[in-house]
């Protein structure tokens, strides 16, 4: 008999689930609120909730990270284990994700459903398609973009200049084939040719307008305000002027409706929404969030990568747009990141070394101070891992301790939240969310752009200066001169360092962030600024995860981490 230890697919397929409608009644949803999707999936339409959860009062628990791995530091297991020990303790609490997308997931990185025992299910059906949410996300920014070529075919009355057409097709996979393009060959009747391009779904600004919106109606009032090109004279054209927001709009008007899923110990999650933080604002829907705020006492989310990506991004862009502040933030560490910011090879992670984690706290205070910089108390939790050794946990929590910093080790992925592995930490975070903060974005709106950029490089990254292409210089000036400069700023950046660099680990000073590109997502509200050598289309890995994974006669899944 095989000694090795369970995968998570393993894990979540011995797991009882209760029926959604079990799950929904406990959270006080009303059966007249879900659209079921088989057994253990619902879909919620929040104008259905009552008046009894008519205003959102939960407060918020944002789970960011110090920078990862390439594996990632478990984040989404620590946001899982922690909503699963705070609702052990009596907290009424949901948890709120975003939806995995299907790139990492047959690449490298993973999915987004937690790991372990501390997972949302069905873990399987959330990761490969789920309720059809980013397929919907996908079939309306491609039908944009399919009504604007066609627009330009049919005579192009709006003078569309097809060589200024920001907007690009997407599919939910890495496919670096696809980054550049040329379409409409073949003649007269194909088309009008021209260059473009693919992003993944993820990077869209339909899926950022979809996770900003608050309602049906403002999604189709974003939506309108989609800046997709310019004009031969350089006015920017929007889908308002190309009239067909009501046709995207109908689209998405299932997809809009948050899912509602279980952890394996019962707590309610809602998984909706799923933007990238390195290539775009990397938060789950404001709609799912304020559902849940409006469902429970404590909600728990989280923000993609560290501090200086989703965490950054969700205090200046969600939270600023939705005008709710957080209760608390969750800063994860784990001793392989640790390491490996100290200077110790991938290969080398699993052997201790102490000299090694000292060296790459740096990393980890300056994803501290940067929670604080927002007004917010941190607290670390030391994801462990099977490798980690009783004395560089205890290394790590006394290096804390030092700080002045709240820190517990979370055991969450052997024990699950529902063990006693989160107590510590979810009682870290409860006494914490009971104590005033003082949350406030990092930057005004009333900053120019370009010194919002500087502000987020300087005070969160650690830089000394921004360095502007040519290119993003001329932007700036068609920025301000279309009147978008009070948009903030969604930085396009490598997770893997504070630098533009993915190659310069730890907290590195003395550096310069270089901008190559300015983009105006007038739908979502913020202007991307793409930096260093960035992709807003992955590429696969060498050895895809894909080549591990299978399915039987029967549609058992294998090889699904």
């Amino acid at each position: 008999m095989s000694n090795a230890p369970l995968t998570d697919l393993e894990i979540a397929r011995r797991a009882t689930l209760r029926p959604i409608a079990e799950i929904a009644q406990a959270a006080g949803i009303p059966a007249d609120a879900l659209d079921f999707y088989g057994r253990y999936k619902a879909k919620i339409d929040p104008a259905a909730l009552g008046a009894e959860h008519a205003e959102p009062r939960g407060k918020v628990v944002l789970v960011s990270a110090m920078s990862p791995t390439p594996a990632g530091e478990g984040k989404s297991t620590v946001t899982v284990g922690l909503g699963d020990s705070l609702a052990r303790a009596g907290h009424k609490v949901v948890i709120a994700l975003r939806e995995p997308s299907l790139g990492p997931i047959l690449g490298m990185k993973g999915g987004a459903t937690g790991g372990g025992y501390s997972q949302v299910l069905p873990m399987d059906e959330i990761n490969l398609h789920f309720t059809g949410d980013f397929h919907a996300i996908t079939a309306a920014n491609n039908a944009l973009m399919a009504l604007v070529d066609n627009h330009i075919y049919q005579g192009n009355e709006l003078g569309i200049d097809p060589r200024r057409i920001t907007f690009k097709r997407v599919v939910d996979m890495n496919d670096r084939a696809l980054r550049q393009i040329v379409l409409g060959l073949g003649g007269p009747a194909q088309g009008v040719p021209r260059e473009a391009g693919f992003d993944i779904t993820v990077a869209s600004e339909i899926m950022a307008v979809f996770c900003l919106a608050t309602d049906l109606q403002d999604l189709k009032r974003r939506i309108a305000r989609i800046t997709f090109g310019y004009t031969y004279d350089r006015r920017p054209v929007t889908v308002g002027q190309l009239g067909v927001e009501g046709a995207l709009a109908m689209l998405l008007k299932d997809a809009i409706r948050p899912n509602l899923v279980q952890t394996i110990a019962g707590t309610p999650a809602l998984v909706h929404g799923g933007p990238f933080a390195n290539i775009a604002h990397g938060c789950n829907s404001v709609i799912a969030t304020q559902t849940a705020r409006r469902l429970a006492d404590l909600v728990v989310t989280e923000a993609g990568f560290g501090s200086d990506l989703g965490a950054e991004k969700f205090m200046d862009i969600k939270a600023r747009s939705a005008g709710f502040a957080p209760s608390a933030i969750v800063v994860v560490a784990t001793i392989r990141a640790l390491k490996m910011h100290g200077g110790v090879p991938k290969d080398r992670l699993a052997e201790p070394n102490l000299a090694a984690l000292q060296e790459g706290a740096a990393n980890l205070e300056r994803h501290v101070r940067n929670a604080a910089k927002f007004g917010l108390t941190p607290v670390v939790a030391v994801n462990r891992f099977a490798t980690d050794s009783p004395q560089e946990l205890d290394w790590v929590l006394q290096w804390c301790a030092g700080q002045g910093v709240e820190a517990a080790v979370a055991d969450v992925w052997a024990g699950g939240g529902g063990g006693p592995g989160g107590d510590e930490l979810a009682a870290k975070v409860a006494a914490v969310v009971d104590r005033p903060q003082q949350f406030a974005p990092l930057y005004d709106l009333d900053l120019a752009v370009e010194k919002k950029i500087e502000t987020i490089a300087q005070q969160i990254y650690g830089a000394d200066h921004v360095e502007f292409s040519a290119h993003a210089r001329r932007q700036l000036a068609d920025i301000e001169a279309n009147g978008l400069n009070r948009l903030p700023v969604c930085m396009a950046k490598t997770q893997y360092s504070f630098t533009d660099d993915a190659s310069v680990l730890g907290a590195p000073s003395g550096f310069t962030i270089r901008v190559r590109e300015l983009i105006p997502k007038t739908g979502a509200g913020f202007i991307v600024a793409l930096t260093g050598a960035v992709m807003t289309m992955p590429g696969l890995p060498k050895e895809p995860a894909a080549l591990r994974m299978d399915v039987d006669d029967d549609g058992g899944i294998t090889g699904l981490f």
